[in-house]
Order: structure tokens, then C-alpha cells, then sequence
């Protein structure tokens, strides 16, 4: 799984490995491309702690993919702060 920096980026590395999903992680400010049984997240103190990310097909265009996911955060503004 590589690492990008933009919606943009994440589509070309799902297009060049084969998957099927893109992804924004807000956590770690990272882009990238996943499969569906890719879980995000990291342990701290031996527990697992989610890291919230969107995750979207990555057979949109770029265009699309960022206009869902300022649709999403536009529904949800306490979801970016980290508060839903």
C-alpha cells in the first residue's frame, strides 16, 4: 500500500495495484489505495484505536471523489473534528 498525497495520487496507485477502493485518513493525513478488508488504525498501550478515514470506489473520477468527500464532511462537520 502506497503512500499519496491527494485523491488524485490515491487513484493512480489503486489503478497501478489492482484496488478497489481509495482512501483519505484523517488521522494521519495520508491518501492511499485499499482493498475492502483494509481496518485503519493503531495500537496504543496494547489497544486498538480506529483512525477515521473515507474511504471511497476508486472508480470515480478525481473530481468526484473529492466532491463526496467535501459532501461528507459538509453532512458531518463534528466527524472531522474527531467528535462522531
Amino acid at each position: 500500500m502506497a503512500a499519496a498525497k491527494s485523491w488524485k495520487e490515491a487513484k493512480e496507485v489503486a489503478e497501478k495495484e489492482g484496488e478497489e477502493l481509495v482512501f483519505h485518513n484523517f488521522d494521519t493525513g495520508e491518501y492511499g489505495a485499499c482493498s475492502r478488508s483494509k481496518s485503519f488504525g493503531c495500537f496504543k498501550h496494547g489497544e486498538f484505536v480506529e483512525e477515521r478515514c473515507i474511504c471511497i470506489p476508486a472508480k470515480f473520477s478525481t473530481a468526484e471523489l473529492e466532491e463526496k468527500e467535501k459532501k461528507f464532511l459538509l453532512e458531518n462537520p463534528e466527524w472531522e473534528k474527531g467528535e462522531g
